[in-house]
């Protein structure tokens, strides 16, 4: 029997985008997969997009939230899979065979796995601007500023609910801290599949201004003196140096 994998989708007047996110999960070659979309209420035509192209669609809700991070939170509630994934709305899975690489990482036993991330530009996307190879995980890597590609990350659903969703307090960088969380202080096994798995549009919230960039410090700050672990600018300097690879890569 194949692993069953909910994909996660949050958006809001995603009109532009949604439709190469909805293609892409329609095209996996996995068999079983559940797309979960969670709607913050669009005013775009973003509705009727999921709703007359969403053909793996499992779940499906357009109401307020109080935030990206809320968002995701009733997504993973409303996620009935073996294994959960969050795949954004200007998002979209590298290949047909992505969601078959994911589900194969776990059948070593791993309670999560991730891959690689290509930063796309937001009009060209066929326009490669940034390669983020995350590498294998080494306990106690997320403390030093790393983190893997949260667009590639998978964690069964078990041990999800073990762990907790996401902070919905913070606006930028729950999705930093919920690995923090899961890989660093809960343990839990993760396997790297050393391949590109998602397509991103440049342009997140997190490096959307000066102003979310000082937000974000601030919230990675919290995320690790919550759980004992040393912040300052020796940890911030790591993070930095750990992204400059990320400027130089290319796919071979």
């Amino acid at each position: 029997m194949a692993l069953k994998m909910s994909v996660v989708t949050v958006c809001r007047d995603s009109a532009r985008t949604i439709a190469d996110t909805l293609a892409s999960v329609n095209a996996q070659t996995h068999p079983d997969i559940e797309h979960v979309v969670i709607d913050g209420g669009s005013a775009d035509g973003t509705q009727q997009l999921v709703q007359s192209q969403a053909r793996r669609l499992g779940y499906f809700v357009s109401e307020p939230d109080r935030g990206i991070y809320d968002a995701m939170n009733k997504g993973f509630e409303a996620a009935t899979g073996d294994v959960v994934g969050f795949l954004n709305a200007d998002d979209v899975f590298a290949t047909p065979e992505s969601a078959a690489r994911i589900a194969a990482a776990f059948e070593a036993g791993v309670d999560c796995c991730y891959g690689d991330v290509v930063y796309v530009d937001a009009d060209e996307p066929s326009r490669v601007i940034r390669y983020w190879r995350a590498g294998p995980y080494v306990r106690g890597q997320c403390a030093t500023g790393w983190a893997p590609p949260h667009p590639t990350l998978y964690v069964r659903r078990e041990a999800m609910l073990g762990c907790g969703g996401f902070d919905a307090r913070m606006r930028i960088a729950a999705d930093f801290e919920f690995a923090l969380r899961l890989l660093d202080v809960a343990g839990l096994t993760a396997r790297y599949v050393p391949e590109v798995l998602v397509r991103m549009r440049a342009g997140g919230a997190s490096n959307r201004s000066l102003k979310n960039i000082l937000q974000g410090h601030r919230e990675l700050a919290t995320a690790l003196r919550r759980h004992g672990l040393p912040a300052g600018w020796a940890w911030s300097a790591r993070r930095i140096l750990h992204r400059v690879p990320q400027l130089l890569r290319r796919p071979s």
